[in-house]
């Protein structure tokens, strides 16, 4: 054979394959460092629902954002930043925390019931490598000093023992529940996962805004928006109804936090079922009422001024009270008139003050969100409403791009404009509006029993601890050496104070062997 013949050594590793890749996927999602990841992905994910509103709750100021900034709104609609929590980015990565907990907690709690089972590990050969050691004499016997000892150490799951050479050992374990509280937090986070995502299937949840004097039927076509679950149906609607009787706002006016909310109350008449009577029922925020299987919830509220709009032969076209949005904490609104059967058609462009303030700067605005005294300030408009081209239009906002201003007016409760082209419109009282959220969510009873859990989970975790300790009684000549030490499985707890009371027990006589 050659002398320059080289030989490979080196292992040639086999080819991976679709089972061992799926295996080292799996393995790799369901380790803790991943688990980690997933679960910061998800917080991040969270933050868009948190600073944007979502159309599940507030579909109104989404209307109004895309309104106001159309090219970044398009985008984010498209991405489904406006409905966060029932994005596909934000299922997938809910969905693969959800199996990474699942893969990385149910080993564990096996692994840990196999723990429990066995007793605790003999006493290592030497002490004295261990926390808190101590050797003491005693003249009294090995036995009768691990007596004392497993006396002392009421609560701990305690091992007794001889070494190869018949020296006996006692060897104790305490602390077993803040395995158990960790276990609990993290399987009671995937309860809550669970129900969270069974109220994400099975629920539905729809808004709608009611004036003062006026009524819902909870049907489909009554929302201003609505949204189920993957195996929900609108047909299975209950078909109960209520009507907005009354709606009373009370605001600070104290210097102190002047103009902050403190009651909203609504009162409205409500009919369960068809065949029921009518009942009276209040709406409180954080007061919601339940009707059937629903819930509903005050969520928000608002001013509708009402107007009354003439033709120019004195006929009256619109007789009617318009819901305004409001766009700040002083309650300053904005919403539109539009009137397609006017000829031209008009359209009216409102801003309303409930406080209204004169500045001769900024001009006016509202400086309170009572309505001490109100005010619309209009702009008007005549041309295409773009009704008619099929287009989706927002009916809190007005396309004035095939419209002609005709004028600006500011209006208070009796007054009237008249318009340059014939007719005019009368600002004549101001009315309220409620917003309502009406939802059904199966899991959040579970979602609360399990985030109860999770928090009882975490306190065991934080404050139980683990430790052990073990106990070696040698005969040295005529007396006994007693050897302990310790060893902490977490960072906190005094194991010196515990094992210093053990040895008193273990090496002072009760009053039973002194009598």
């Amino acid at each position: 054979m050659s002398a320059d013949l080289k030989i490979n050594t080196e292992p040639v590793l086999p080819p991976l394959g679709t089972i061992g890749f799926l295996r080292w996927a799996w393995r790799q999602l369901t380790s803790m460092r991943v688990a980690l990841i997933l679960l910061f992905l998800l917080a991040v994910a969270a933050i868009p629902g948190s600073l944007l509103p979502q159309r599940g709750t507030d579909p109104l100021r989404v209307d109004q954002w895309i309104s106001d900034y159309p090219a970044w709104g398009s985008v984010l609609g498209t991405l489904g930043f406006f409905d966060v929590y029932a994005a596909p980015w934000f299922a997938s990565v809910y969905l693969l925390l959800f199996l990474s907990l699942i893969g990385c907690v149910i080993p564990r709690a096996s692994q840990y019931w196999e723990q429990l089972r066995q007793p605790p590990p003999p006493a290592p050969r030497n002490l004295s490598r261990l926390q808190e050691f101590r050797a003491e004499e005693t003249p009294d016997s090995p036995e009768l000093v691990l007596d004392r000892a497993a006396g002392a150490l009421r609560g701990w799951r305690k091992v007794r023992g001889t070494d190869a050479d018949g020296t006996p050992w006692l060897a104790a374990e305490k602390g077993y529940l803040r395995e158990v509280g960790n276990l609990t937090f993290h399987l009671a986070l995937i309860g809550i996962l669970a129900s969270v995502a069974l109220g994400g299937v099975f629920g539905w949840k729809g808004n709608v805004i009611v004036r003062v004097g006026q009524g819902f039927s909870n049907t489909l076509t009554q929302y201003d928006a609505w949204g189920g679950g993957r195996f929900v149906s609108a047909d299975g609607l209950q078909p109960f109804s209520f009507t907005l009787d009354t709606f009373n706002v009370e605001f600070e006016r104290g210097q102190a936090q002047r103009g902050a909310p403190r009651a909203f109350e609504s009162t409205v008449t409500l009919r369960p079922t068809p065949t029921e009577g009518e009942e009276r029922a209040s709406i409180d925020v954080n007061h919601p009422i339940d009707v059937g299987d629903a819930k509903v919830f005050l969520v928000g509220h608002g001013y509708a001024p009402h107007f009354i709009v003439k033709d120019d032969a004195g006929e009256v076209v619109f007789d009617d009270s318009v819901v305004f949005l409001p766009q700040d904490g002083d309650f300053t609104s904005t919403g539109v008139v539009k009137l397609p059967d006017a000829s031209p058609q008009l359209g009216l462009q409102g801003l309303f003050l409930p406080t209204t303030q004169l500045d001769p700067v900024n001009g006016p605005s509202s400086s309170f969100p009572a309505p001490d005294n109100p005010s619309v300030v209009f702009a008007g408009y005549t041309g295409d409403l773009g009704l008619d081209s099929g287009r989706p239009q927002s009916v809190y906002s007005l396309d004035t791009t095939a419209m002609k201003r005709i004028g600006i007016t500011q209006l208070f409760p009796g007054e009237s404009w008249d318009l340059p082209g014939g007719g005019s419109v009368t600002f004549t009282s101001v009315d309220r509006w409620a917003s309502f959220q009406i939802a059904h969510d199966p899991g959040k009873e579970l979602a609360l029993f399990f985030a109860m859990a999770s928090i009882t989970g975490l306190m065991l975790s934080l404050l139980i601890r683990r430790r052990r300790i073990w106990l070696r009684a040698k005969t040295v000549g005529l007396v006994t050496v007693l050897e302990s030490g310790g060893l902490r499985r977490t960072d906190a707890g005094d194991l010196g104070a515990e094992l210093d009371a053990v040895r008193t027990a273990a090496l002072a006589p009760t009053k039973k062997e002194n009598t």
